[in-house]
């Protein structure tokens, strides 16, 4: 019940990011927004999210998880019921940064409960398998039940549904969640103080193609090393970052490539394709099963095998799909755009729960809110990146940039990703 509960944060984070996808539309029409809002609408979300995974991964060490995903919980339904009310653009842009705010206090609070509960490689392995597995599976209907609602009622609901979830949700947080103790370390205020300005800002520049941005989060990021080296907490251990650095490269490029992909997919089945929004939703479905699928398999492989296989398999199988996308035209069918579904879908599944196996494999419990928040930090960066970055580009282009960051990221598996024998803590425990 502990697990199912803290998958459930999991759902409703992961559920926000594709629900809104098949709504885009819908809510241009309604609220009179372009373009460049509609992006927003996906990316004030994701910027906010990504720019504090890392504080909330590092508060939940100090004040204790349970806590931590609470206030998550509150945050993200009162926003929520925020978005669902909007009458602006501008409105349900920064309703939705509010449900990017609660949200990175449950992804790193949720994961970080699921990694102490579950101390032992195989278990937590498995564990971290039906996580993902219900991360996919919000993923998967995020576009159909988006799509169903749209096309029932509405945009609007689409962001009450979230309301009774979250409250369900808390109520058994405060029931099966132990209270736990404060951890040994404190607030490392310097650290957020310029790490969550410098995500933001790094997030940002790539969006808005502004350069002014880039120079700050330049500037902001390397203050943060100081102050993290300085510093006698440090909400980001550099040993930590070190160690985890090839695992979370990866889990970047998987984001970048997949959430991306999600909506230039979504918006070419809807805008080239004339599909509605139920229509689309059901037509990326054989992406996200696979997805749903595959990650407890996963979480068993990597359990078994280690992480290597199944993430290099992963990124083989999506960059294949990736380059299918090099054969569509404008007359081209849907059977031609299930290759690149089905293999994006299998190259997920197997990827994600490895990924995160990758992440948190030999990080000591007290400082499992950080990797964890290193860990998601670099998957939302890399989703909002892609949302940016592919969803500006024709479908040919986007998809041969995917294909070739999966391909590097094979690279960085291999070379830096460590198999269970050469982790000295996976092997002792």
């Amino acid at each position: 019940m502990l697990l199912f509960t803290m998958c459930a944060g999991m759902f409703l984070v992961q559920l926000d990011v594709t629900v809104v996808n098949v709504a885009l539309p819908s809510i241009g029409t309604d609220l009179g927004a372009g373009l460049a809002a509609l992006q927003w609408v996906v990316d004030g979300y994701a910027v906010v999210l990504a720019a504090l995974l890392l504080t909330g991964g590092a508060l939940g060490d100090v004040f204790g998880h349970r806590r931590v995903v609470l206030a998550g919980f509150a945050l993200f339904g009162a926003a929520s019921a925020a978005c669902g009310v909007a009458g602006t653009a501008p409105w349900l842009v920064a309703a939705r940064a509010g449900q990017g705010l609660g949200a990175a206090l449950l992804l790193p609070g949720t994961l970080a409960v699921i990694t102490n509960a579950y101390p032992g490689r195989a278990e937590r392995a498995r564990a971290l398998g039906i996580w993902a597995g219900v991360s996919a599976l919000a993923l998967s209907a995020g576009p159909v039940l988006g799509g169903a609602v749209v096309a029932a009622a509405g945009w609007r609901p689409v962001f009450w549904l979230n309301v009774p979830i979250v409250l369900v949700a808390a109520l058994a947080t405060r029931r099966l969640v132990p209270r736990g103790d404060r951890g040994p370390g404190r607030v490392d205020v310097g650290g957020i103080a310029t790490a969550a300005p410098a995500l933001g800002a790094g997030v940002y520049a790539v969006i808005g193609g502004s350069l002014v941005a880039g120079l700050v989060a330049v500037v902001l990021l390397a203050a943060f090393l100081v102050v993290e080296h300085r510093s006698a907490h440090p909400m980001l251990p550099l040993d930590v970052a070190r160690r985890t650095a090839a695992a979370n490269f990866v889990a970047a490029a998987m984001n970048f490539a997949g959430i991306g992909a999600i909506l230039v997919l979504t918006l070419y089945l809807q805008g080239v394709r004339h599909a509605g929004p139920l229509e689309a939703g059901l037509e990326v479905l054989p992406l996200f099963l696979p997805l749903s699928v595959l990650a407890p398999v996963a979480g068993r492989l990597a359990g078994r095998f280690g992480p290597r296989p199944p993430m290099v398999a992963g990124l083989a199988l999506g960059a294949l799909g990736m380059l299918n996308l090099l054969r569509l035209n404008g007359s081209s069918g849907y059977a031609d755009l299930l290759p690149t579904l089905l293999g994006l879908g299998v190259g997920m599944g197997l990827l994600t729960t490895a990924v995160v196996t990758a992440a948190v494999a030999g990080i000591p419990p007290g400082r499992a809110g950080v990797a964890s928040g290193i860990n998601n930090t670099a998957r939302q960066a890399g989703g909002a990146l892609g949302v940016a970055v592919l969803g500006a580009e024709d479908l040919h282009v986007a998809g041969l940039i995917a294909a070739v960051l999966w391909l590097v990221a094979i690279g960085v598996t291999l070379t830096g990703v460590r198999a269970p024998r050469d982790n000295p803590v996976a092997r002792a425990g």
